[in-house]
């Protein structure tokens, strides 16, 4: 089976976990998956990222506030059939403030708040609160 958008099956993956509440996941390595899962961990939805480059994957450990996970939902928003772009001027905030927009700019994989504070815009990858 080949995957018509790898970003959709990792956020899939990722949100089946914090329903189940398992610990950690294992998830196929790629630039781009890694550089969005950098953002997470550095906005604090997972506690550490484990690589495996001999293998090619890499083992996504979760952060939970007892038994409740921090990650409380994923959205995919620009997909391969139909991309989303957005100026800086548009930048949503989602729940105030309280979730976060992860974005592909020209200087990378960043958050919302990371792209509004350089000022540029980019392709809407994905919501997460």
């Amino acid at each position: 089976m080949s995957h018509q958008d790898p970003i959709a099956s990792m956020l899939t993956s990722l949100r089946n976990a914090v329903t189940a509440r398992i610990r950690f996941v294992d998830l196929s390595l790629s630039k781009n998956k890694l550089a969005i899962l950098k953002v997470l961990e550095k906005q604090g939805f997972i506690e550490h990222i484990l690589v495996d480059d001999k293998k090619k994957k890499m083992r996504v450990f979760l952060k939970y506030d007892g038994r409740e996970p921090l990650m409380q939902g994923l959205k995919r928003i620009s997909k391969p059939s139909l991309r989303k772009y957005i100026p800086l001027e548009r930048i949503p905030r989602i729940f105030g403030g309280m979730g976060i927009i992860v974005l592909s700019t020209s200087q990378g994989v960043i958050d919302g708040e990371a792209a509004r504070e350089r000022g540029i815009g980019g392709e809407l990858l994905c919501y997460v609160w």
